[in-house]
């Protein structure tokens, strides 16, 4: 396996970075390749479900984001060391490509090759290029784009390629919707990877709020935030409404397939998942994204008619208790919005970013099976 082909995958620490870039390195398993994982330790956090034979390098990192003065001062000297020690072993154990998605924890190694001239490319998930991906669209070799259309600086072409989905949410891909009715019926509340307080404030009223018809029948599974956790669960019991209340769902994939409708932020890799598995959706984007990309990520689901769209600044009570009251108490409208859902999706979005990646490193990968034998 020493002579297959190396691809460091660099991303950073949210799930919308690190998702696509564990079905990337799903595939480039399967067709042979050595894969190492480049991310910091917000990152490593992601990991436990990326397979044992990704090879994870933790990089030196840090965003302007947070923390004080001191803190924002010391960023570009901590990046500075993340870079070189990544420049180190690009050097010692040559890439065939890297592939950045985004983050600050993915300036390292996307830099690293770009100084060794190392064939280099950006996935952008959103409809709004990040800051780091902003940074190196000009230096790079191709520029992927999971939401079309996003919009790019001057001078760069982008390729559409749809959103890399984990295999768990593949499995689900078109799994059969069940209409709403009277019967119990499951609402998925994501607030992305971190969850969303606002989503915690207005989502368990309003579903108190609904028809005793629609009421009665509900069933939640809500992530929340870790210090929203008791405080929602508790209104929830009080409200005698069955729910499942987590900070993180391990089996989201699972969760959205057996849902009559998902109340999300509009995070990139939530509405990939949406799209695949094709699902009735009431979107919030965050109001403070970067660009408003959450708006843009939510566009062709909302154009679809597959998705009501909320702006964070008009999320009420009584508006999404009637909004959720309009898909649960309507089948028909229910049912064409799943179907309208899957037709905005990009199944094979993991092929076409390896078929790129493939291009790129310019040579024929080894033949899986003939790998497996040598090994």
């Amino acid at each position: 396996m020493t002579d297959a082909p190396l691809i460091v995958i660099a991303a950073g620490g949210t799930g919308g970075h690190m998702f696509p870039a564990q079905a990337v390195a799903e595939a480039m398993l399967a067709k042979g390749w050595r894969v190492t994982l480049s991310t910091d330790k917000r990152g490593a956090r992601y990991t436990g479900a990326f397979p044992s034979a990704v090879a994870i390098k933790q990089v030196r990192s840090a965003t302007f984001a947070r923390g004080g003065i001191a803190a924002k001062l010391a960023v570009p000297l901590r990046i500075l060391g993340g870079v070189m020690a990544a420049t180190w072993r690009t050097f010692r154990d040559r890439p065939a490509v890297v592939v950045g998605f985004g983050g600050y924890p993915s300036i390292p190694a996307v830099a690293a090759a770009w100084v060794m001239r190392v064939p280099v490319m950006i996935h952008e998930q959103n409809g709004v290029l990040g800051r780091v991906n902003r940074l190196f669209a000009k230096r790079v070799s191709k520029v992927a784009c999971g939401t079309w259309p996003t919009a790019l600086p001057d001078g760069v072409t982008g390729i559409h390629t749809g959103n890399p989905v984990r295999s768990a949410v593949l499995e689900r891909a078109g799994a059969g919707y069940i209409p709403p009715g009277d019967y119990p019926m499951s609402i998925l509340v994501m607030g992305g990877s971190q969850g969303a307080r606002i989503l915690s404030d207005i989502v368990p009223p309003a579903i108190s709020a609904l028809p005793e018809d629609i009421r009665r029948n509900v069933r939640v599974a809500h992530q929340a935030r870790d210090e929203d956790l008791m405080r929602v669960a508790t209104y929830y019991a009080d409200e005698c409404i069955v729910a499942d209340v987590e900070t993180f769902f391990t089996d989201v994939p699972n969760r959205m397939a057996d849902a009559q409708l998902v109340i999300s932020r509009a995070g990139a890799s939530s509405v990939a998942d949406i799209s695949i598995i094709g699902r009735p959706a009431i979107l919030v984007p965050y109001g403070a994204a970067t660009g408003d990309h959450q708006t843009a990520n939510a566009r062709q689901l909302v154009a679809a008619d597959a998705a009501i769209m909320t702006p964070e600044s008009q999320l009420e009570v009584d508006t999404l208790s009637a909004q959720i009251a309009s898909v649960l108490g309507q089948p028909d409208t229910a049912m064409k919005m799943a179907n309208a859902a899957l037709s905005c999706g990009v199944p094979d979005a993991t092929n076409r970013l390896v078929a790129l990646i493939d291009e790129l490193a310019g040579a024929a990968t080894p033949d899986t099976e003939q790998t497996k034998d040598e090994a």
